[in-house]
């Protein structure tokens, strides 16, 4: 039978829905926890990402002929990489009119919240300095978003098989595999900080909170 929802209800994360987040919200409120805190991780963060992103990754790795799949699978990963810090933050974008000004926990630009994460994120943070972080955005986030290709003399290949890197920032290489394999170890960190972070559960609640306005 196909999930039913109701006129003004939204799926987020799997079959949970607005209506689903707003009275789940409440018990994070009013009790909290970590066993509440493993369930928000779980049932919204985890199966949002597990659905929208990590198992699309997944299937296009392993279903892959090396004839420009990776520009597909980049192309996601730099989805979710803003996805990830803006949830870090607790910010939602918000693209502003002539002589809006956004509101303290909204952002414009996606340049600088992509950047903050390639340079102060585990495991990132060791292969990205802040002009290689740039670089990244402006040839393979931008190109690929904008123009389905990478720019400015970056490339994708599959994997680097003997240093593991995510970049090769010498050649402008990006390691689409090993990429995905630091993404996987920052979600890990993440599920342990939540449980116990309330600056991360603040940001948590607000995050979501927008995805349900």
């Amino acid at each position: 039978m196909p999930l039913m929802q109701g006129q003004n209800d939204t799926y987020i994360a799997g079959g949970k829905t607005t209506d689903d987040w707003r009275t789940f919200r409440e018990q994070l409120d009013h009790q909290g926890g970590r066993d509440l805190w493993q369930r928000a991780f779980e049932d919204y963060f985890l199966e949002r990402l597990t659905l929208r992103y990590l198992e699309p990754i997944r299937i296009l790795q392993e279903n892959g002929t090396f004839q420009g799949e990776g520009f597909s699978i980049v192309a996601i990963q730099c989805t979710l990489i803003e996805f990830l810090e803006s949830t870090v933050q607790g910010t939602q974008y918000r693209y502003p009119h002539r002589g809006e000004r956004h509101g303290e926990f909204e952002y414009s630009s996606s340049r600088e919240v992509f950047v903050n994460f390639l340079c102060n994120r585990e495991p990132f943070m060791r292969h990205f300095d802040e002009s290689l972080a740039q670089s990244f955005y402006e040839g393979v986030r931008c190109g690929l978003l904008h123009e389905a290709q990478t720019k400015n003399g970056w490339k994708i290949w599959a994997r680097d098989t003997n240093r593991r890197r995510v970049v090769d920032g010498q050649h402008l290489i990006v390691f689409r595999d090993d990429f995905q394999d630091a993404l996987i170890t920052f979600v890990k960190w993440y599920k342990t900080a939540l449980l116990s972070d309330t600056k991360l559960q603040h940001a948590f609640i607000r995050k979501f909170d927008s995805l349900c306005a």
